[in-house]
């Protein structure tokens, strides 16, 4: 079988918030057409790093970072959404304040001109996720976690991006609230969407990963399909 081709590639990348202190050193990640990829690893071995790195929030001092082929070391941010690359942090990112609705409209900003497409984008996201429907006129500080995590991951696809970017998407949500961010994932998957996800929940990121990165103090340890993984008793990275 012919291999995906990669979306997303970091080569050789060595990148840290100081220019003679890295984080990660000599990194090799790719992330594949329509599958899920996990970066794994314990706290503070740079996972989070990789993915700022890779949307431009941090300048890498060695390698190069290429979306389908193309190198984008030298585009901002905002120019990456431009060419399909979205980020989804790790601390939640929606306007309280602001209704449902209003918080998926600020995804449409780069084709703000056309109201029918913003419109269609915007009912393609109820399609997605049903249980915002009745709720798009709530202010969404008063959604739960589960449905904050639902109006950012719908913000940032009104975009239409081809590569998702997703750091800890779980972090502080309930086992329940968890598995239903889990699933909405693997739904997006479903659509053809490449992710490269982030996670401190590494039985749950097994689940749903297609590809396994594990990191160790910034480099790479092992790597593969996730099926590789299933004896976690040998995986020393899980307590």
């Amino acid at each position: 079988m012919t291999e995906p081709a990669a979306v997303l590639e970091m080569q050789n990348l060595s990148v840290g918030y100081y220019r003679d202190l890295n984080i990660l050193s000599d990194l090799d990640i790719k992330a594949r057409q329509g599958q899920i990829t996990a970066i794994l690893g314990a706290n503070g071995v740079g996972k989070s790093t990789a993915l700022k790195a890779a949307f431009g929030f941090l300048t890498p001092n060695q390698g190069d970072i290429l979306l389908s082929g193309e190198s984008i070391l030298d585009i901002p941010p905002h120019e990456k959404i431009l060419k399909g690359l979205a980020y989804i942090p790790q601390q939640p990112g929606v306007f309280k304040d602001m209704t449902v609705e209003e918080n998926l409209e600020l995804g449409g900003w780069t084709f703000r001109g056309d109201r029918k497409q913003v419109r269609r984008k915007v009912e393609a996201n109820y399609d997605r996720f049903p249980a915002l429907r009745n709720k798009r006129r709530q202010v969404t500080g008063e959604l739960s976690g589960g449905q904050q995590r639902m109006v950012e991951i719908g913000r940032t696809l009104m975009s239409e991006p081809k590569m998702l970017l997703v750091d800890e998407p779980t972090a502080g949500l309930s086992k329940m609230l968890a598995q239903e961010v889990y699933e909405m994932l693997t739904d997006l998957k479903k659509e053809a969407l490449t992710i490269l996800l982030v996670d401190q929940e590494i039985r749950q990121a097994l689940k749903i990963a297609d590809y396994v990165y594990v990191l160790e103090l910034g480099r790479n340890k092992f790597e593969g399909p996730a099926s590789d993984f299933d004896d976690l008793e040998k995986a020393f990275w899980v307590a």
